[in-house]
């Protein structure tokens, strides 16, 4: 089962809620794989200690411009939807950071003068800690496009760990094509949210766009005692289960800074994690 943590904003609790329930999944003897798929700021791994097993550079594919083959015929230009080619008076530029790595440019040139090079965009790593494995997809500086590592990082999921394993992804904020995604594959979606307008009104997006991709998803609400119920009252007129409060206190805003799993320390976090769990396993039986 494959399960994606989102939000439709940064900072609402996805990283704490991925690292507590895989940890504790994980405890209880299961073989769960947790994936960090927000690659442009992974910290999944700050509360994850594990062992380093494998890790890799990442590429993607760019075209690169062979001036002897070219005859400046602009086809390149004309098939390239993202405006990442385009000709000069006498020569070809590339914008590799507008690049898809699409191939068409370089597919459909008459004269095979755009040939794709391998660029390094990113690197990724692989960790565990006894039934514990951990993925971390991480872009490099100046690097734009975070789907492409994504994508890459998700295959490699795929193609290394059988389909026995329960695959929680970290997913990153926001309802733009990096959430796509990572959530386009999963047969569960989590939203996190927390009791805030801020909070309802990113959760109504996310709400939207797990609607139109036609993804099952529930809701967890993080910070639990402040805001007001607007929350509450939005998931019931929606029909929307609500699996979990995780209560708002100092305490765990203290262990979170120093990288502590929340659930080990505070007891009623650790109540609201072992509901999601067990929501988990129940859909887990049915497939």
């Amino acid at each position: 089962m494959k399960i994606s943590i989102a939000s439709g904003k940064g900072g609402t609790g996805k990283t704490t809620l991925s690292t507590n329930l895989s940890a504790l999944i994980a405890e209880k003897n299961n073989d769960i794989v947790l994936t960090d798929l927000d690659v442009e700021e992974p910290n999944s791994g700050l509360f994850i200690r594990g062992e380093l097993t494998h890790s890799q550079d990442m590429y993607k594919m760019i075209p690169e411009w062979d001036k002897d083959k070219c005859v400046l015929c602009r086809n390149c230009q004309n098939v390239c939807k993202f405006n990442a080619v385009i000709m000069m008076i006498d020569e070809v530029i590339v914008f590799d950071k507008l690049c898809h790595s699409c191939y068409a440019c370089s597919e459909l040139c008459p004269q095979n003068a755009l040939p794709m090079q391998p660029q390094k965009m990113g690197e990724l790593k692989r960790f565990k800690y006894k039934n514990l494995h951990f993925v971390e997809g991480k872009l490099d500086i100046g690097q734009e496009q975070a789907v492409p590592l994504i994508a890459q990082t998700l295959d490699y999921v795929d193609n290394n760990f059988p389909e026995n394993h329960l695959k929680i992804y970290d997913a990153p904020p926001g309802t733009s094509c990096p959430v796509i995604e990572a959530t386009k594959d999963s047969d569960l979606i989590i939203l996190v949210t927390e009791p805030t307008p801020f909070g309802l009104h990113d959760l109504k997006l996310s709400v939207d766009t797990m609607r139109k991709l036609e993804k099952d998803f529930v809701v967890v609400i993080n910070r639990h005692g402040i805001g007001n119920a607007n929350v509450k009252d939005y998931c019931k007129k929606e029909n929307i289960p609500v699996l979990a409060r995780i209560p708002n206190s100092k305490k765990a805003a203290q262990a979170y800074s120093h990288g502590n799993l929340l659930y080990k320390v505070i007891p009623e976090i650790k109540t609201a994690i072992e509901k999601v769990a067990d929501y988990i396993g129940t859909e887990m039986e049915k497939r």
